[in-house]
């Protein structure tokens, strides 16, 4: 029976300052760095043995599964980065303070650009400063200038399809050290979440969601390892 833990990037710093993030990479913060390592302990003490980790390219994920491992004494484990893990990308809300924005285009639209599930905010406009064409990331890599949630889970499920289940339909146990919503596109696989649920399950930081997979990769017991602050359960 496979494991499979779920782990959200510590607070980052625009987290801190409320602002969107999506594909700019900030780092954690101080409190950012302790959620990381407490979620170490809490992998360490899960009992699962732990073989590889996933995650995105950007910094606040990495150092999210770095210090896990660190702190967890695994610091040997292959980690994979892939931009496909990515948190969604806000296009032209990239960067931009969460109240302020509210307060400009209504706390109505504003939630549906965060919240709905296919309605992406406006497009990120090309040669700006959060133009991330020219990233070296991305090259050759068709990359969004916007997304909803339903266009990150599209980018997601092949990189879930070819990396992730077959490792784990080999018997491998595995760390996705990722974001809100590439996590949630996720959930939203294994658990069939429907559209208009997935936009209300949240996964907190630093707080592994820990689940027990069957041989088809059906998911078995799914449970949050700090129960403290453990957010409801998907499905």
């Amino acid at each position: 029976m496979p494991h499979l833990a779920l782990l959200r990037h510590g607070q980052s710093q625009w987290n801190l300052e409320n602002r969107f993030t999506g594909w700019v990479d900030v780092d954690l913060t101080a409190e950012g760095e302790a959620q990381a390592r407490r979620a170490g302990v809490l992998l360490a003490q899960s009992g699962a043995a732990f073989d590889k980790v996933h995650t995105s390219v950007l910094t606040r994920a990495i150092r999210t599964g770095n210090l896990a491992l660190e702190t967890a004494d695994v610091n040997w484990l292959p980690v994979v980065k892939d931009w496909r893990l990515n948190e969604r990308h806000y296009g032209g809300l990239t960067g931009l303070n969460k109240a302020e924005t509210a307060q400009k285009h209504g706390e109505e639209q504003v939630k549906i650009w965060r919240r709905s599930y296919d309605v992406p905010p406006p497009p990120l406009a090309a040669g700006g400063e959060f133009d991330f064409a020219r990233d070296r990331r991305y090259a050759g890599a068709a990359i969004p200038n916007t997304e909803s949630l339903k266009t990150t889970l599209d980018r997601v499920i092949p990189y879930w399809d070819g990396a992730i289940a077959p490792e784990l339909r080999a018997g491998s146990n595995l760390i996705v050290a990722a974001h809100g919503n590439s996590l949630r596109a996720i959930v939203k696989l294994l658990f069939d979440v429907a559209d208009d649920a997935i936009v209300g399950v949240e996964i907190p930081t630093g707080n592994p969601l820990l689940i027990d997979l069957s041989g088809d990769l059906r998911p078995q017991r799914a449970r949050y390892l700090d129960e403290a602050r453990a957010e409801n359960l998907p499905g």
